[in-house]
């Protein structure tokens, strides 16, 4: 009897405290707002970036920068998934951009 309460016990205890730490991240990740923000504006300029590639593939402009601490990372691929060198190329079917902005990262995804 003493063993089964120890186990179950054991199980609820085991439980919770798995339960409290998904809140734990749960509310850290949604009083980040502001580096959130940073993030996914940080992630919709690389997609714009990539797409001012593809359709201008003679521009020599260089990758977006922020002054709010931000970046910016945008990787263009192929219809197989083959990372390609960068977006001018005529094969492009898959851009993807992730920003960032603290501990917070967003992505966003374009596909042809």
């Amino acid at each position: 009897m003493i063993l089964a309460v120890l186990a179950l016990g054991g199980a609820i205890l085991g439980a919770t405290t798995i339960a409290g730490l998904l809140m734990v991240y749960e509310v850290r990740q949604a009083s980040d707002l502001n580096n959130s923000a940073k993030a996914v504006f940080a992630a919709d300029a690389g997609i714009e970036w990539g797409l001012y590639q593809f359709f201008n593939p003679s521009s020599t402009n260089p990758r977006p920068t922020f002054g709010n601490n931000a970046t910016s990372t945008t990787s263009c691929y192929d219809a197989g998934d083959a990372l390609l060198p960068d977006c001018r190329d005529e094969a492009v079917s898959t851009i993807r951009a992730r920003g960032s902005a603290g501990n917070v990262s967003r992505a966003f995804e374009l596909t042809f």
